[in-house]
């Protein structure tokens, strides 16, 4: 177990202490148990972008080529160098 000073809005941190004591749990907990949510969603997000690049190959892009080739800008798209 390490110790993290963490700054927080104070907002965010009244919130966040109404939440805790509303699950009955401390405010570390809480934050504790949010931070660990959070870093299982991004790494599963993570894990599944990886496998399905590793099992795609070029030829499965020209689908959405051609598709795009099709497409007529629209309004808001244009792109300024």
């Amino acid at each position: 177990m390490s110790t993290y000073p963490l700054k927080l809005p104070a907002a965010i941190k009244a919130a966040a202490q109404r939440l805790a004591f509303d699950a009955g749990v401390s405010l570390n907990q809480w934050i504790a148990a949010g931070v660990a949510e959070k870093v299982g969603v991004v790494e599963t997000a993570a894990m599944f972008l990886q496998r399905k690049a590793r099992e795609a190959s070029p030829i499965d892009l020209l689908h959405f080529l051609d598709r795009a080739a099709k497409e007529m800008i629209r309004p808001g798209d244009e792109v300024y160098a």
